[in-house]
């Protein structure tokens, strides 16, 4: 089957799905609503929708195809007259699978606070002398309540059974195979070599720390802070997607390339959402980076710019860089922020041909910039950044184990609300240049004193000229 391309739009009443399917005939139609879900079916296409709200086939629904021009409309009546269905023009949002209706069961009833109830003085006083007792003596009672039998409780759950040396990466670990044959192409960004498959997490991220430690060069970053003119425009350069006042309205080039996403539901824990956030700030600061260094106008060395500097690509290890148990997936710490941060900036400063710390920075801007602006806005640069790659013979590879599940990702689960406080505290988090390793400061004030101490180049060519000169008589 054949997913059509199709846009949607709606009306006060109803919600109109609009599908090119050419050369189809229209008695074959076959369409279906049952509440949120809609289905056609149209040989040889298929399209089923999840849209927010219900829809309702009534007397005002109608289907009506023009084979001048390939079209089949269809006009569906919304349950609730007047309600608003939000994120029309998000296909993949809409393709997405419905929600699995089986949740984890979860308490019905939540005690925020209590009190002991009022009790008689006899009562009260056993109370109180029962809380006096030792601990000694509450283990008797427990055991007499117990029948003097030991007490039970429900064992730990073991860690995942590894049967096989393989391990999963990508996109909440769904992935594997990609790099069996790694050896064999010119992946110049892997930095697991043929041990990619098989890396457990922990060696992935020494081996990507110390990595960073062989290529990071001094006298380049002392280089780029002594001229950095060129450097500086970068730094000034408007970035288009946080300047632009319009509002924003995809591409056909970006609604099909919608269309190709995969189909998934991701059944992600809450602490693996609060990771895919994280994660994503590595994805849009190397976005950032290649657009502010290209002033987008992508490349060559555009794919491995972004390979090069997102761990979660070059090493296969994305944040959490710092523990913290059970993490909320909307709150962010400032410690794990910075360390998400500190992993960017160190490969900013290590790999491309642009070493600045100043650049870092505005680079981190650009980040809370696009996720102030919303998933659309962010959903965007992730397909600019899918179709850099795709068009890599190598680098192909990260759009398919990370890029192209975010996605989708991003259009139906993320949250704006969420998207908004971290582009907050992202804007407001202090990075110093301590926290990078690598004596920046130090570099720096060595540099500055060089260029204090060097003599003016004009005053030289003054002095060369006056000793060419001949004596005077």
């Amino acid at each position: 089957m054949i997913t059509p391309r199709f846009s949607c739009s709606q009306t006060e009443n109803s919600v109109i799905v609009t599908i090119y399917c050419p050369s189809v005939r229209a008695s074959d139609v076959e369409i279906n609503v049952d509440e949120t879900l809609f289905s056609v079916h149209i040989n040889p296409y298929f399209l089923r929708l999840n849209f927010p709200h219900p829809l309702v086939e009534d007397d005002a629904s109608s289907a009506v195809y023009d084979p001048s021009t390939g079209y089949l409309t269809v006009t569906l009546t919304k349950e609730t007259p007047g309600q608003e269905f939000k994120d029309l023009d998000l296909l993949a949002k809409l393709l997405a699978p419905r929600p699995s209706k089986t949740a984890p069961p979860v308490p019905v009833i939540e005690v925020l606070d209590s009190t002991d109830a009022d009790l008689g003085d006899t009562d009260n006083d056993l109370v109180t002398r029962t809380q006096e007792l030792t601990l000694e003596q509450q283990e008797i009672l427990e055991a007499a309540e117990n029948d003097w039998q030991l007490p039970q409780k429900v064992p730990e759950p073991l860690p995942a059974l590894q049967t096989s040396a393989g391990r999963r990466y990508g996109f909440l670990d769904m992935h594997s195979g990609y790099f069996n044959h790694v050896e064999h192409s010119e992946n110049e960004v892997n930095e697991l070599g043929a041990d990619a498959e098989t890396c457990p997490p922990q060696e992935r991220r020494e081996r990507r720390l110390k990595h960073e430690e062989q290529k990071w060069d001094e006298e380049h970053y002392m280089a780029d802070y002594a001229d950095d003119g060129y450097i500086q425009e970068l730094i000034a350069w408007l970035n288009p997607h946080t300047t632009s006042t319009e509002e924003l309205q995809y591409t056909e080039k970006e609604n099909l390339a919608m269309l190709r996403l995969p189909r998934k539901e991701y059944l992600a824990t809450p602490e693996q959402t609060h990771n895919l956030y994280l994660t994503l700030l590595t994805l849009l600061f190397a976005y950032a980076y290649e657009i502010r260094t290209t002033q987008y106008d992508p490349t060559p060395e555009s794919a491995w710019t972004i390979s090069s500097l997102t761990p979660a690509f070059s090493a296969l290890d994305p944040p959490p860089y710092v523990f913290f148990p059970e993490p909320e997936p909307s709150d962010f710490s400032e410690a794990e922020l910075a360390a998400t941060f500190i992993a960017s900036y160190r490969r900013s400063l290590a790999f491309p041909l642009y070493r600045s710390f100043a650049l870092a920075e505005a680079c981190r801007a650009d980040v809370a910039a696009l996720l102030a602006r919303g998933k659309r806005v962010v959903t965007r640069c992730l397909l600019e950044m899918k179709d850099i790659l795709d068009h890599h013979d190598v680098y192909y590879v990260y759009s398919k184990i990370w890029v192209d599940d975010f996605c989708v990702w991003t259009l139906a689960y993320a949250d704006d609300n969420v998207l908004t406080r971290l582009a907050e505290r992202v804007k407001t988090l202090p990075m110093k240049k301590a926290m990078i390793g690598w004596d920046l400061d130090e570099l720096e004030a060595l540099t500055r004193e060089d260029a204090e101490r060097a003599p003016d180049s004009d005053d030289e060519s003054e002095d060369e000229i006056e000793r060419m000169l001949p004596a005077p008589l």
